[in-house]
């Protein structure tokens, strides 16, 4: 069958993303990704050392983005985002910006972490009060809670499953309960973290039973890195989505009638 009056695939803009080498939530990624975009993903490389500070520390270094951006820019995306939230907030608001601004330099191209896209859709949805729901141990839940401090973020509330490895095989389950468990104040909004956490699906199951947004990791970072390109990310029953979907284009307004006077007295048509 000759196939070549289609024309070829479907034109796609790239955003490139830099995961942890234990990133297992590829396919989760995509399901926020409208049709004319594509993700290209690399990794860190494997470094033996658990789920903490010391892990986050070592998959943020700026030689370790550096490379992986420039390994990215050979199939020429149009961003580049850093999936780990906190390789990202790790160092603080002062170590996000450095690292975005490092990417930057590396690739010559716009650059964004989860933790910065977090700040951002905060402020899109006006939540300055938060609860908090993590797999992490305390030391590094406590760590991600001083990052909002330093933002002006006020965490109402918080639980975690204190995991070390294997993150990505919680069930949604686990995650809905700790979400219970941690909006026990007035909070704007409920955030998960950790990118390696599944989060998809559950969102609008609680938003709906918890009346209020719930962002996730992976969801801010695609929100924000599809937006940079201006294009926007696909969940149905998503607050930050729907909040920020673009407004429609307006109506055409109707054609002016034109005065009642015969074309011919109008020095018109003859």
């Amino acid at each position: 069958m000759d196939v070549s009056f289609l024309g070829g695939p479907q034109p796609q803009r790239g955003v490139g993303v830099v995961a942890p080498f234990d990133f297992a939530l590829d396919r989760e990624l995509w399901r926020w990704v409208p049709d004319d975009v594509s993700l290209h993903l690399t990794r860190t490389p494997f470094v033996p050392v658990e789920v903490s500070l010391d892990l986050a520390r070592l998959v943020s270094e700026h030689e370790t983005l550096g490379e992986a951006v420039r390994a990215l820019c050979a199939v020429a995306p149009q961003v580049v985002a850093y999936a780990c939230t906190s390789g990202s907030f790790v160092g603080g608001l002062a170590g996000e910006r450095a690292m975005c601004e490092a990417m930057t330099v590396a690739g010559e191209i716009p650059s964004l972490t989860t933790s910065g896209a977090l700040l951002a859709a905060f402020q899109e949805i006006g939540a300055r009060r938060i609860a908090l729901v993590t797999p992490y141990t305390e030391s590094v839940t406590s760590s991600l809670e001083e990052y909002l401090g330093e933002a002006g973020i006020t965490v109402t509330g918080r639980a975690f499953l204190g995991l070390t490895r294997h993150i990505w095989k919680v069930p949604y389950r686990d995650v809905v309960d700790m979400a219970r468990q941690a909006v026990v104040g007035a909070a704007d909004a409920l955030f998960i973290s950790c990118t390696n956490l599944p989060t998809y699906d559950v969102i609008p199951q609680l938003e709906a039973e918890l009346r209020m947004p719930v962002l996730s990791a992976n969801q801010v970072t695609m929100w924000a890195a599809l937006r940079q390109i201006g294009a926007h990310a696909v969940g149905p029953y998503q607050r930050l989505l729907i909040d920020s979907m673009p407004a429609p284009d307006p109506m055409p307004e109707p054609a002016t009638a034109l005065a009642e006077d015969p074309p011919e007295e109008q020095g018109g048509w003859t």
